[in-house]
């Protein structure tokens, strides 16, 4: 599985975040690109900052979703999205993508950390899980626009 605490797939997302553009389009869901960007920054910020965003912890998702997460199968188009994470307001495309290169270089130089904070939803996650997590979703959006 890969990983954003890989090299070489690190730098293939920021080449990937590179080339998308305010005229991007998606292949499906109802989010723009600039909301795009912001909603990919919610789940960085989770071990990044501590943030659990009022996400509710329920056994059941836990139980049926956690290793989901982190696994080589791909994230179902037009899943619903947590509340906290839906994006529809409109947002500014240069700071949106700013502001995700920055989150993902923050989130690449914590490669060598030994632990983080539990998942505010899924509770604990080794280092490894984090950083395959952060690529799927990642890989998710990018996908969905076409990069």
């Amino acid at each position: 599985m890969e990983s954003l605490f890989h090299t070489e797939t690190h730098k293939t997302i920021i080449k990937r975040l590179d080339s998308l553009n305010p005229d991007s389009t998606a292949s499906w869901g109802k989010m723009n690109v600039s909301q795009m960007l912001n909603h990919c920054q919610k789940p960085l910020e989770i071990p990044l900052y501590n943030k659990d965003f009022n996400l509710n912890s329920n056994f059941l998702i836990k139980l049926l979703f956690k290793k989901s997460m982190y696994d080589d199968s791909k994230i179902r188009k037009n899943l619903p999205t947590p509340k906290p994470f839906k994006i529809i307001e409109n947002k500014d495309f240069s700071t949106e993508k700013t502001q995700l290169k920055k989150l993902i270089e923050d989130f690449y130089e914590l490669r060598s950390k030994d632990s983080f904070q539990p998942h505010p939803v899924f509770g604990n996650f080794t280092p490894s899980q984090w950083g395959q997590m952060q690529y799927k979703h990642l890989d998710h959006h990018f996908t969905q626009f076409g990069v």
